[in-house]
């Protein structure tokens, strides 16, 4: 049985960027709620309870119950507009869910057992093609995750569509083939070459170990001064 999470709204009357900027001054984030083949419904929801909802993983997916005095809809979250400065949500889009109409959605993608993996454990690197996999399903059957168990992988193996936990009764938007969702990629190896000094430059001096004592410089051999002629006393 599908979860449905629960969120205030009150009705707006009024649509346009005033309307919309008038509401966030009374401290409300405006919204909207289409789809079902019903009219738009104008709304405006408390911005602590659509903080909290988005801080969770997976909120594309969740499935909301948006009560506005005594009316329930039952909806998905199509969009979310942000501040460009202080990035907190601006605006929210609501798609209605309707009883035999399916809706397509992004469900996240959950690798658990990466601990255990022997590709992993030999060095291989986890290289996620899909962190969100789009799939048509009826409203009380979205999933809200998908798990890829990564527990038996070895180096070059792969995660499909038909290892993923959790799809029963969601068909993927990619139905032409058996996608990949992940691999366990060999390890990468990264060879350190010592640079070759160019042909006529000098050769540097060795540098000493640490706490070597340093090397004591040789004095130059010193000439004897060449000998006087005529040095003798006179007969």
């Amino acid at each position: 049985m599908a979860q449905f999470t629960t969120i205030e709204a009150e009705a707006r009357e009024r649509a346009g960027k005033g309307a919309a900027r008038a509401t966030r001054r009374a401290g409300k984030i405006p919204g909207i709620v289409y789809g079902a083949r019903e009219t738009p419904a104008l709304i405006a929801l408390d911005p602590r309870a659509v903080s909290r909802e988005l801080h969770h993983s997976g909120w594309r997916s969740r499935l909301f119950e948006l009560k506005v005095g005594e009316s329930t809809t039952r909806a998905l979250i199509r969009d979310v507009q942000f501040h460009p400065v202080t990035d907190q949500p601006e605006h929210v889009d609501f798609q209605r869910l309707a009883a035999g109409e399916k809706v397509r959605v992004s469900v996240q993608v959950v690798f658990v057992n990466d601990g255990i993996s022997p590709g992993i454990k030999r060095g291989g690197v986890l290289n996620i093609v899909r962190h969100t996999v789009d799939v048509l399903c009826e409203p009380d059957q979205v999933p809200e995750r998908f798990e890829a168990d990564l527990g038996a992988l070895d180096i070059n193996d792969t995660v499909r569509w038909h290892n993923l936990k959790g799809a029963e009764g969601a068909r993927p938007a990619i139905g032409d083939r058996d996608f990949v969702v992940a691999t366990i990629a060999p390890p990468t190896k990264v060879l350190e070459v010592a640079a070759e000094p160019a042909a006529g430059s000098p050769t540097p001096a060795p540098v000493p170990a640490k706490g070597a004592a340093p090397a004591k410089a040789v004095a130059a051999p010193v000439k004897a001064a060449p000998a006087k002629a005529g040095g003798g006393k006179k007969g």
